[in-house]
């Protein structure tokens, strides 16, 4: 057992043994108070007995009637009786037979009296039955002792304070152990099902742990992940160079064309690490440029123009329409280059003669661009991976890195937007770009 589980062990059972001690104060208080009162009514007894000795000696047998009389008309109390050698009751009552040996002398617990016509009487009293028992009088019960609910209060409340204490300690000695786990390196690590079926906010904690863990995982998963696409798409533009070089060597004569392609190449491998530089600047949130007053609007009517002579080039045609104002404090390199990564995928995989429709406008507050071609589109299960880096679908060709959905994404999540892929019904790809603009920020001094 762990130190959690002794201080909550010692912190129930003290607390038991406390409310213990204090009932079992209260107790013994409340039965001092009646014992003194039935030492009280001793010493009252005493004295009535004497009271009625002294009317029997003097006034006869008569009197101490009368005296009886006017003694039980008071109503109930300490009851008294006078009896004669042959055990009759001088108002013919019948004694107690727990009290029939004082009557008959053999107790000391009564008084002797001889009245005038010379006949001896016994007088005595009998307390009420409840006094009898409570003080353990001849002819009770004897009380059980006062060690036997003391020890057995001590065995409850140490049973009581244990299970508690393992209930609370056991499922945080579980969550200790899978932290134990993760630190090891065993992402794999869950809890949730070891804690038990009860909810609780340990429970709830244990839930927390794998969700904790289910993200770190997926996390180191991607980073992973990514690094072998780096280690990809790096091989191939440096397999070409060391190709390229050795031809060179080989072929002096062909040395002009060759270091034509180490220059294509060199020019690859410097735009992958830029587009890598730019990726992780997204994700990490350093370098952020300072913030300046954009025209959305204006913004993605010069991208859709540089996009649209581009897809003239290539025999493809890009129509923007989007008319109206929302400025917004941004980082107007990374929105253009959101806003230009998604219009130029359009238009890689578009059709020759196929049409790109671009639109800007507003909706409840937001400004809203999309983006429709006419290509192949993506199947539903894979909407959502093409904003991964590296990521190509099965018909994807193999111009360009993979990354430029992706770091649209992430710039435009920087400025509190998202972006979203669906499959057109008349075939191809729309991406739509929402971007909140009425709690704008004013722009960086």
């Amino acid at each position: 057992m762990g130190r959690l589980f002794w201080k909550l062990f010692v912190a129930f059972w003290l607390s038991l043994v406390l409310a213990a001690v204090g009932v079992g104060m209260a107790v013994w208080i409340y039965k001092q108070v009646d014992l003194d009162a039935g030492d009280d009514n001793a010493r009252r007894g005493g004295f009535v007995i004497h009271s009625f000795a002294s009317v029997l000696r003097h006034g006869g047998p008569g009197a101490a009637r009368a005296m009886l009389d006017e003694w039980d008309g008071r109503g109930p109390r300490t009851q008294v009786f006078v009896v004669d050698p042959s055990g009759r009751e001088l108002r013919d009552r019948s004694v107690p037979p727990a009290d029939q040996v004082r009557a008959r002398g053999l107790d000391s617990d009564s008084l002797a009296v001889t009245a005038p016509d010379g006949i001896e009487y016994r007088v005595l009293t009998v307390a009420p039955p409840r006094h009898e028992h409570r003080r353990g009088g001849r002819g009770g019960r004897d009380e059980p002792s006062p060690m036997l609910p003391l020890v057995s209060g001590l065995l409850a409340s140490l049973a009581f304070s244990g299970a508690m204490a393992w209930y609370l300690a056991r499922p945080v000695g579980k969550l200790r152990s899978a932290f134990g786990s993760m630190a090891d390196g065993r992402l794999d690590t869950r809890v949730a099902s070891r804690m038990g079926s009860w909810r609780d906010e340990i429970t709830d904690l244990g839930q927390d742990f794998d969700h904790m863990a289910n993200r770190i995982q997926a996390l180191v998963a991607a980073q992973r992940r990514l690094l072998h696409d780096v280690s990809h798409e790096l091989r191939s533009p440096l397999a070409r160079l060391q190709a390229a070089i050795g031809l060179a060597r080989q072929t002096p004569a062909r040395s002009v064309e060759l270091m034509e392609r180490v220059e294509r190449e060199a020019g690859r491998l410097d735009r992958l690490v830029g587009e890598l530089l730019t990726l992780a600047r997204l994700d990490s949130g350093a370098g952020d440029a300072p913030l300046e007053q954009l025209e959305l609007f204006d913004l993605a009517a010069g991208v859709a123009q540089d996009a649209a002579f581009e897809a003239e080039v290539s025999g493809r045609k890009l129509v923007f329409r989007g008319e109206g104002r929302a400025s917004l404090a941004a980082d107007g390199a990374r929105m253009q280059r959101a806003f230009e990564n998604v219009m130029r995928n359009a238009v890689k995989f578009s059709p020759p003669g196929g049409q790109i429709a671009v639109e800007a406008r507003l909706h409840e507050g937001d400004f809203v661009l999309t983006v429709a071609d006419q290509g192949p589109g993506v199947p539903e299960a894979e909407l959502e991976d093409i904003f991964e880096p590296f990521y190509r679908s099965a018909g994807a060709s193999a111009e360009g890195f993979g990354l430029g959905l992706a770091i649209a994404r992430r710039a435009v999540a920087a400025h509190g937007g998202r972006v979203l892929a669906a499959n057109r019904e008349a075939g191809g790809l729309v991406v739509t770009i929402t971007i909140p603009v009425g709690a704008a920020r004013p722009p960086a001094s």
